[in-house]
């Protein structure tokens, strides 16, 4: 006989927990996740406590789909990496789970038993372009001025790499007619109309939709590692009843005003490739920008190349700029914003502080008043070097964050190398004197530069979570010393500088087409393969965001899974994928190539639950209630440059025993 006492207690929980939701204004996302970010902010956090500190513990493996993507396509595994977050559509929508696979197959799922209940497969050519196959999640908009009923009152939109949007039904899967032609916008023409040179080459549309109230937002990915042209990099909003294009708006300035120097028309760049936010009531879009084309090199491009490498407040109907702030000028270290600007209120004096925080790659994390741009804390101008490559005029300051302090150290010298022995010790202290060396922002030169924090962060896409509760804000960081030589055309092996993989971390050196200068590029390795400076080289870090200081950190990552005999140092490792928060006071984060899914006590840091999995799950998790339980659901794919043996295509959903 089943005992019905758990069932009944999770219900309660379930309900009061509503309750209190509908009463703060939050009963919308209580038992839900209706955006990739959680909420249209990316606040990431969820009010559902069923799953709490108490009985995490006993949490299980509740159901496994497999989406089939891997098996599908076994050619281009070393391109494929599932980092989906599924979404959750409210009952009127049919209630299902939505997740999409790396070829953007979109797949409805019953949520409380994981089975399939229709499948939308685009066609479209699966050429690798600006890297690899990837699709991190559906935007949903419900049509206010349709009946519930209607065909198409929910929308999914879903971008395709061949630069093409897309209007599905969010009840059966079938294209919304109405937008667009029969469901589809083409984005490629607006595309080629902004480019310097024919063609699209490099460019894909990969990042969830943005949305603000009836306005969904479309962004690119570009490789800037190829061209000092590269692709215009603007962002352009739909009218998201019928496709047509409302606005249009480059992230780089083109004519000189108040002081600004232009940046050259054929020069692309400044894209958005992370996840956009938006605060609808204000009608609020929020960019996360790219750095200009290339990555490395910036004589063609003079001046700080506004709005690029920028956190940009775009009025969402109109694509207007509100107000901006730029993180880096003129970048020349691949610097670009990598994570979605989280939106959110902050507590602080007894004022409730509207407020946006954009992560940055260098561990500094900006916060903002987000109708006004005004900094919460104090940020300084600080001088940095600008003797790099001659022609290239580079920023003489660069902003520095006084409050939070840097999640991450920054800068490099040859008394920071680490070794297991004096050997290996000796010789990463060797390579980083060998290099150019000293501050964050020493310039990319012919003689190798150590940038460190390495170009993937700091902060990446993964990002934050922010709880309200406690004004606690909850991110993966990354500190693994890295370097950038750029190399003159003449040295450059012209048949491997030509190849597909030319200038990727840990190969040949590339030509960058239209510069004099190659770029090799890669982490600072001891003979041991172990990174040259001193764990930990992941961390998870708890930020107070009232007082702007760091609650607590720990090494995010055991080394098993990556050494020749599985001794498992709790390091850190090399992750991807972010954090979520819940009320039950935990946070959940897959991320790392150890192939662990944990669950951490918000207060202190320590590791309650975690649950090895079939490969890592290198995405950001979601939760919802569904069938009187509470859900968390994670993408376990691996990673196609951390953890490439194990690619795959899991989808994993935990709660506790039934």
């Amino acid at each position: 006989m089943i005992d019905p006492l758990p069932r009944f207690r999770r219900l309660v929980s379930i309900s009061v927990a509503a309750l209190l939701a509908a009463f703060t204004g939050l009963g919308a996302t209580a038992q839900t996740w209706d955006f990739y970010g959680g909420d249209a902010g990316g606040s990431r956090f969820s009010q559902l406590s069923e799953i709490n500190r108490d009985n995490v513990k006993d949490l299980e493996l509740a159901w496994t789909y497999r989406t089939g993507a891997v098996d599908e396509n076994p050619r281009l595994k070393m391109f494929i990496d599932f980092q989906a977050t599924p979404i959750l559509l409210p009952p009127e929508a049919g209630g299902h789970l939505i997740v999409c696979t790396p070829f953007t197959k979109v797949i409805a799922l019953d949520p409380a038993t994981g089975e399939e209940r229709w499948t939308f497969e685009p066609k479209f050519s699966k050429v690798p372009l600006a890297g690899r196959f990837k699709c991190r999640g559906l935007t949903q908009w419900r049509d206010a001025k349709a009946q519930a009923d209607a065909r198409c009152a929910t929308r999914l939109f879903l971008p395709l790499p061949d630069l093409r949007l897309l209007a599905i039904d969010a009840r059966d899967g079938t294209l919304c007619p109405d937008f667009g032609t029969d469901g589809v916008v083409d984005v490629k023409p607006l595309v080629k109309a902004m480019e310097p040179h024919k063609g699209v080459s490099g460019t894909q549309l990969l990042s969830p939709a943005g949305l603000v109230r009836d306005t969904v937002v479309v962004t690119t990915t570009s490789n800037k590692f190829k061209s000092a042209s590269s692709v215009n990099g603007a962002i352009r909003g739909f009218d998201a009843r019928t496709g047509k294009l409302r606005w249009t708006f480059d992230p780089l300035v083109r004519v000189a005003t108040d002081g600004i120097e232009p940046t050259p028309q054929h020069v692309g760049g400044g894209n958005v490739w992370s996840m956009t936010s938006a605060d609808p009531e204000r009608d609020l879009l929020f960019l996360p920008t790219a750095s200009p084309a290339p990555n490395f090199w910036g004589e063609h491009r003079p001046g700080d190349n506004r709005y690029a490498n920028s956190i940009v407040a775009l009025r969402g109907s109109t694509g207007e700029v509100v107000w901006h702030f730029q993180v880096v000028h003129h970048d020349v270290w691949d610097r670009d914003m990598p994570s979605q600007p989280i939106v959110v209120d902050i507590r602080r004096d007894g004022e409730t502080i509207p407020a946006v925080i954009q992560l940055s790659k260098s561990g500094m994390v900006f916060a903002f008043h987000r109708e006004t741009g005004e900094p919460l804390f104090p940020i300084e101008e600080r001088p940095v070097p600008t003797d790099g490559i001659p022609g290239d005029r580079l920023s003489p300051t660069q902003p520095f964050t006084v409050k939070p302090p840097p999640l991450v150290r920054q800068g490099l010298s040859p008394d920071d190398a680490w070794g297991f022995t004096f050997f290996d010790r000796e010789v990463c202290r060797q390579k980083i004197a060998a290099l150019r060396h000293g501050s964050m922002y020493e310039p990319p030169t012919t003689q190798g530069t150590a940038i460190y924090p390495q170009i993937g962060g700091g902060s990446n896409w993964g990002g934050g979570a922010f709880d309200p509760q406690r004004n606690l804000l909850i991110t993966p960081v990354s500190q693994i010393p890295y370097y950038v030589r750029l190399v003159p055309n003449a040295e450059i092996d012209p048949q491997t500088g030509k190849l597909p993989q030319a200038g990727a971390p840990m190969q040949v050196p590339g030509f960058i087409g239209g510069t004099p200068y190659g770029v090799e590029q890669g982490p600072i390795m001891s003979p041991f393969f172990s990174p040259c400076t001193a764990p930990p080289w992941n961390k998870l870090v708890a930020v107070d965001m009232a007082a702007g200081e760091i609650k607590w950190e720990i090494p995010f990552g055991v080394l098993d899974k990556l050494m020749p005999v599985p001794i498992p140092l709790n390091w850190g490792v090399p992750s991807a994928g972010g954090p979520i928060i819940t009320a039950g006071g935990l946070i959940f984060i897959g991320a790392t190539a150890d192939a662990r899914f944990r669950a951490y006590d918000i207060d202190t840091g320590e590791e309650l639950w975690q649950f090895r999995m079939p490969t890592s799950a290198m995405a950001t998790p979601m939760t919802y209630a569904a069938g009187g339980r509470q859900y968390v659901v994670i993408a376990a794919g691996g990673h196609s440059w951390y953890y490439p043996d194990g690619v795959d295509d899991y989808l994993l959903a935990y709660a506790l025993p039934d």
